[in-house]
Protein backbone atom coordinates (compact mmCIF):
# COMPACT_ATOMS: atom_id res chain seq x y z
CA UNK A 1 0.00 0.00 0.00
CA UNK A 2 2.79 2.82 0.97
CA UNK A 3 4.50 1.36 -1.97
CA UNK A 4 1.59 2.40 -4.02
CA UNK A 5 1.22 5.77 -2.35
CA UNK A 6 4.73 6.96 -3.47
CA UNK A 7 4.62 5.49 -6.83
CA UNK A 8 1.44 8.00 -7.12
CA UNK A 9 3.37 10.79 -5.61
CA UNK A 10 6.32 10.02 -7.75
CA UNK A 11 3.73 11.48 -10.55
CA UNK A 12 2.43 14.52 -8.57
CA UNK A 13 0.89 16.20 -5.80
CA UNK A 14 -2.59 14.70 -4.73
CA UNK A 15 -4.44 14.88 -1.02
CA UNK A 16 -5.56 12.04 0.98
CA UNK A 17 -9.00 11.91 -0.91
CA UNK A 18 -7.35 11.72 -4.47
CA UNK A 19 -4.99 9.15 -2.78
CA UNK A 20 -8.00 6.91 -1.45
CA UNK A 21 -9.51 7.12 -4.88
CA UNK A 22 -7.78 3.43 -6.68
CA UNK A 23 -7.91 1.84 -3.35
CA UNK A 24 -10.94 0.18 -1.18
CA UNK A 25 -9.81 1.67 2.01
CA UNK A 26 -10.68 4.77 3.78
CA UNK A 27 -9.72 7.92 3.44
CA UNK A 28 -8.47 7.66 7.51
CA UNK A 29 -6.95 4.24 6.42
CA UNK A 30 -5.25 6.24 4.04
CA UNK A 31 -4.17 9.43 5.91
CA UNK A 32 -2.35 6.81 8.40
CA UNK A 33 -0.46 5.48 5.63
CA UNK A 34 0.66 9.14 4.93
CA UNK A 35 1.46 9.55 8.42
CA UNK A 36 3.71 7.04 8.69
CA UNK A 37 5.71 8.49 5.56
CA UNK A 38 5.65 11.41 7.04
CA UNK A 39 7.21 10.71 9.94
CA UNK A 40 9.83 8.93 7.71
CA UNK A 41 10.40 11.68 6.10
CA UNK A 42 9.07 10.58 2.27
CA UNK A 43 5.95 12.46 2.68
CA UNK A 44 5.16 16.02 3.43
CA UNK A 45 2.07 17.71 3.77
CA UNK A 46 1.17 21.23 3.13
CA UNK A 47 -2.15 23.46 3.44
CA UNK A 48 -3.27 25.55 0.63
CA UNK A 49 -6.88 26.60 2.06
CA UNK A 50 -8.95 24.07 2.85
CA UNK A 51 -6.55 21.14 0.95
CA UNK A 52 -3.75 19.57 2.51
CA UNK A 53 -1.78 17.70 -0.75
CA UNK A 54 0.97 15.80 -0.17
CA UNK A 55 4.53 15.72 -1.84
CA UNK A 56 6.64 13.12 -2.14
CA UNK A 57 10.07 14.24 -0.74
CA UNK A 58 12.23 12.35 -3.85
CA UNK A 59 15.52 14.11 -2.34
CA UNK A 60 14.95 11.03 0.95
CA UNK A 61 14.79 8.59 -1.22
CA UNK A 62 18.20 8.72 -2.23
CA UNK A 63 19.74 6.99 0.49
CA UNK A 64 17.45 4.15 -0.01
CA UNK A 65 18.74 4.04 -4.20
CA UNK A 66 22.36 3.92 -2.72
CA UNK A 67 21.55 1.01 -0.34
CA UNK A 68 19.52 -0.73 -3.02
CA UNK A 69 22.53 -0.11 -5.38
CA UNK A 70 25.25 -1.64 -2.78
CA UNK A 71 22.53 -4.67 -2.94
CA UNK A 72 22.27 -5.52 -5.87
CA UNK A 73 26.19 -5.52 -6.13
CA UNK A 74 27.05 -7.70 -3.26
CA UNK A 75 24.40 -10.25 -4.78
CA UNK A 76 25.54 -10.19 -8.31
CA UNK A 77 29.48 -10.63 -7.05
CA UNK A 78 27.91 -13.40 -4.61
CA UNK A 79 26.02 -15.08 -8.18
CA UNK A 80 29.12 -15.19 -9.80
CA UNK A 81 31.41 -16.70 -7.23
CA UNK A 82 28.48 -19.37 -7.06
CA UNK A 83 28.66 -19.65 -10.32
CA UNK A 84 32.09 -19.86 -11.02
CA UNK A 85 32.40 -22.60 -8.05
CA UNK A 86 29.51 -24.63 -9.66
CA UNK A 87 31.53 -24.81 -13.23
CA UNK A 88 34.88 -25.68 -11.66
CA UNK A 89 32.59 -28.47 -9.46
CA UNK A 90 31.94 -29.38 -12.77
CA UNK A 91 34.94 -29.67 -14.79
Amino acid sequence: MRRALVARLARGDATVGELAEPFAMTQQAVSHHIGVLRRCGLVEQRREGTRRPCRLKIEHLTPLNTWIDDQRKAWDDRLTALEQHLNSEEA
